[in-house]
């Protein structure tokens, strides 16, 4: 018999091809997209939106500051019933509900950005008036390790460790990958736990594709009024065996052949 910790996080993974699932047909749809991103935060999303994860759907506020990221988001919340699960079908088609990257229109969300760096902004905003409220919400920021090259990022890190914002919890896909190419080519910016420390924060660094440590990591110690930054460090394809390892993970290309190569990976890990 499973223990029930091991049967909770056997759920989560299994959400977590779920949502690479979905977002592969939606890719499908036009033959190109913005896969990578759902492969690389898959288990972020999975994890936070569980039955049993530290967000509580209808209670905290969530932000996605990068929205391109939105797909991953779409498809997690057909999972759980946020959004209907047809709207998928259409997406990223003129007039569609569910745009290819998130605007004012996208259901759901509390807060999405165009311009990247100004989701961390908003967040402390939403934070700070659950403080003022005393509702007891609490507020995650999902960025990306792109985003940390914007100078606003870090002007609000380090308003929010200088408050003492503790309802506030930022989880970043550290995939080292943005539209230019590796971020480790266009502008150095390790060593992120160490700067987000120096900024005032509690900080967790994990296999972000590791389920059991972001839960670990998203139950990081509450200490003295400190937020907290979960860096969740992926692969931008996911670790599929089944994508080229030289494709474009930031914008990817999915033909036919590709499509069923992929659909074919993941559904062989269901059970």
């Amino acid at each position: 018999m499973n223990h029930p910790k091991n049967s909770d996080e056997r759920a989560v993974r299994r959400l977590a091809t779920r949502i690479r699932l979905n977002a592969t047909n939606m890719v499908a749809i036009q033959g190109f997209g913005y896969l990578g991103q759902a492969l690389s935060s898959a288990e972020i999303f999975a994890t936070l939106f569980s039955p049993d994860g530290p967000l509580r759907p209808g209670v905290d506020r969530f932000v996605l500051s990068p929205g391109h990221y939105a797909i991953a988001f779409y498809a997690v919340a057909a999972e759980i019933g946020l959004i209907d699960r047809e709207e998928l079908l259409a997406y990223g088609n003129d007039g569609a509900l569910l745009e290819a990257i998130s605007t004012e229109r996208t259901p759901v969300l509390d807060i999405t950005c165009g311009s990247l760096g100004q989701g961390l902004s908003g967040a402390i905003g939403l934070a700070l008036a659950a403080v003022y409220a005393g509702d007891g919400r609490n507020v995650f920021a999902f960025v990306s390790d792109g985003e940390m090259e914007e100078g606003q990022l870090w002007e609000a890190a380090m308003f929010a460790a200088h408050h003492r914002i503790g309802n506030l919890t930022v989880v970043i896909d550290a995939n080292d990958s943005q539209v230019d190419g590796a971020i480790t080519s266009v502008t150095t910016i390790e060593p992120v736990k160490d700067k987000w420390r120096a900024f005032g924060w509690r900080v967790a660094e994990v296999d972000g594709h590791n389920v059991s440590a972001l839960r670990e990591a998203f139950n990081t110690p509450e200490e003295d009024g400190k937020p907290l930054v979960v860096i969740a460090r992926t692969h931008i394809l996911g670790n599929m065996e089944s994508i080229p390892s030289t494709a474009d993970g930031h914008f990817l290309k999915l033909d036919p052949d590709l499509t069923s190569r992929v659909l074919s990976e993941l559904e062989a890990t269901l059970d």
